[in-house]
C-alpha cells in the first residue's frame, strides 16, 4: 500500500520571552514659571498688604525726572525692592531737611533732592503689577488711586489747618510722619520673583512664592521653578528696538500731554481761585501780601495774590474728590473695553472738559467743571500707569515706567507756565492748548500697536 506522504507541518513553536521589568522610563520633572505661579496662587490678603503699604507714597518734579531714569535703570538691574528702599529712605530725609531751609534757594535745592527720592517710588507700582494675577490686574491697580486722594486730602486738611497757626514748615514736618513710619514696613514686601528668576536667584524666587500662597492659603503648582536667566536687562536700546519703538514714543507722548493736562487742571483751578476768576472777569480787590520763606529780612518777596480762604480749600478738597468719582467707571473701561480704546475715550472727554471750563458760569459751575476735569485726568493717569507696566517685559518694565516718569515731569513742569502765565493773559489760548494737547494723547492711545487686556506679562522682549 503505497505510503500517503504527508505534507510537512510547520510546527510554531512559542518560546518563552524574558520579559523581565521594563526600564522604567524616566518622566521629565514637571516645571512652572513664575506667571503660572502668580496665576496659581490667586489673590488674597498678601496683596492687600502689599497695595496698604505701597499705596501711601507720593511725588514731586525736577529730581523726579533726572533720577526717574536712574532709578529705573537700577531697579531692572539690581532689584525693584532696593530701589524702592533707597528712595523712600532720601525722600523722607530731604522731606524733613526741607523745613528747615534758610532761605528760598535752599528750600528749591531740598525739594529738588525730595523729588529725586520719590522718583523710585513708580517700583512700589512694579512689584505690584507683577505679583498680580493677569484677571486682576485691571481691577486692582486703578483702586491704587484711593491712596493718592487720601494723601491729596489729607495735605488738604492739614494746610487749612496747620499754616495760618503754626506755619508751613510744620506742615512739612508733619507730613513727612507717614513715609518715615512706611519705611518700618518694608521687611514685609519681598523683591519681585519676576525679576530674581531673571537673574538667576531662583531660590530667593520659589521662597517668595511659597511665603505669599502660604499667606493666601492657596497651593503652588506642581513641579519645579524654571525659568531662562536673562543676562541684559535695563538696556536703553531694547526701549528703541524695532518691536517696541512705536510702542515707546507713542507712550512718551501720552505721559507727557496727561501730566500736562493733570497739573494743568490743579495749577488753573488754583489760579482762578486766588484771582476769584468766574466768567473770565477778575476780582478788582487785590491786596498785597508779603510771604516770607525764611526766617530773615533777605528771604521776603513781595507777591500779589489772595491768601486761601476756607472756602478755597472746601474747594480744592470737592475738585480733589473727584480723582476718585470716575473710578468704578475707570476700572469697567479698563476691564471691558481695554486699555487703548478706555485710555482713548477719557483723554477725549478731558480734552472737551477744557473747553468747557471757559463756558460763563456760577461758581458752583466752576466747581463742577473743574470735579469732572479732575476725575478724567486721574483715570487718565490709572490707565497709562496700568498700560506701561504691562507691555514691557521684565528686562525693561523698571525702565519703561521710569523713562516714561521722566517724560512726566516734563508735562508737570511746563503746565505752571501756562497755567499761571498763559492763562493770564488769555484763558481761552491757556484751555485750547490744553484741550489740544489731550487730543493729541486720545489718538495716540487709541492707535497703540499692543493691547495689553488679559494678556501675560511678557519675561523677555
Amino acid at each position: 500500500m503505497a505510503t500517503k506522504q504527508t505534507e510537512p507541518v510547520t510546527v510554531i513553536s512559542l518560546r518563552k520571552l524574558s520579559l523581565g521589568t521594563p526600564e522604567p522610563q524616566q518622566k521629565e520633572p514637571k516645571t512652572f514659571t513664575v506667571e503660572e505661579a502668580v496665576e496659581t496662587i490667586g489673590f488674597g490678603r498678601f496683596h492687600i498688604a502689599l497695595f496698604l503699604i505701597m499705596g501711601s507714597t507720593g511725588m514731586v518734579f525736577f529730581g523726579y525726572m533726572v533720577f526717574s531714569i536712574v532709578f529705573g535703570l537700577l531697579a531692572d538691574r539690581y532689584g525693584r525692592w532696593k530701589i524702592l528702599l533707597i528712595s523712600f529712605l532720601w525722600g523722607a530725609y530731604f522731606s524733613l531737611l526741607t523745613s528747615f531751609s534758610p532761605s528760598y534757594i535752599w528750600f528749591v535745592f531740598l525739594r529738588t533732592m525730595v523729588g529725586c527720592g520719590v522718583s523710585g517710588h513708580a517700583q512700589g507700582l512694579i512689584i505690584k503689577t507683577e505679583f498680580l494675577p493677569t484677571k486682576y490686574r485691571g481691577y486692582m491697580l486703578p483702586l491704587s488711586q484711593v491712596f493718592w486722594l487720601a494723601g491729596s486730602l489729607l495735605i488738604i486738611g492739614l494746610a487749612s489747618v496747620v499754616i495760618p497757626t503754626i506755619g508751613w514748615r510744620w506742615l512739612i514736618r508733619i507730613a513727612s510722619i507717614p513715609g518715615i513710619i512706611l519705611i518700618m514696613a518694608f521687611k514685609f514686601i519681598p523683591e519681585s520673583a519676576r525679576f530674581n528668576v531673571s537673574t538667576g536667584n531662583t531660590q530667593a524666587a520659589m521662597t517668595t512664592l511659597e511665603s505669599i500662597a502660604k499667606m493666601n492659603r492657596s497651593a503652588m503648582p506642581e513641579g519645579k521653578l524654571a525659568e531662562p536667566i536673562l543676562e541684559k536687562r535695563g538696556r536703553f536700546a531694547d526701549l528703541l528696538d524695532a518691536k517696541y519703538l512705536r510702542t515707546t514714543l507713542q507712550i512718551w507722548v501720552i505721559w507727557l500731554g496727561i501730566s500736562f493736562a493733570y497739573y494743568g487742571v490743579i495749577l488753573a483751578s488754583a489760579e482762578l481761585l486766588e484771582r476769584d476768576l468766574v466768567c473770565g472777569s477778575q476780582s478788582e480787590l487785590e491786596s498785597e501780601v508779603v510771604v516770607t520763606l525764611g526766617d530773615t529780612e533777605g528771604s521776603q518777596s513781595p507777591c500779589h495774590c489772595h491768601m486761601f480762604a476756607p472756602s478755597d480749600y472746601r474747594t480744592m478738597i470737592i475738585s480733589t474728590i473727584g480723582e476718585i468719582a470716575l473710578n468704578p467707571l475707570n476700572i469697567l473701561g479698563i476691564n471691558f473695553l481695554g486699555r487703548r480704546l478706555s485710555l482713548s475715550i477719557t483723554m477725549g472727554c478731558t480734552a472737551l472738559f477744557f473747553l468747557l471750563l471757559n463756558i460763563c458760569t456760577s461758581s458752583a459751575g466752576l466747581v463742577g467743571f473743574l470735579f469732572m476735569l479732575r476725575a478724567l485726568v486721574a483715570a487718565n493717569f490709572n490707565t497709562i500707569y496700568i498700560y506701561t507696566a504691562e507691555v514691557y517685559p521684565t528686562t525693561m518694565r523698571a525702565l519703561g515706567m521710569g523713562t516714561s516718569g521722566s517724560l512726566c515731569r516734563i508735562g508737570a513742569m511746563v503746565a505752571p507756565f501756562i497755567s499761571q502765565v498763559l492763562m493770564s493773559a488769555s484763558i481761552l489760548g491757556a484751555l485750547c492748548l490744553f484741550s489740544s494737547v489731550c487730543v493729541v494723547c486720545a489718538i495716540s492711545a487709541f492707535t497703540l500697536p499692543i493691547e495689553t487686556k488679559g494678556r501675560a506679562l511678557q519675561q523677555i522682549k
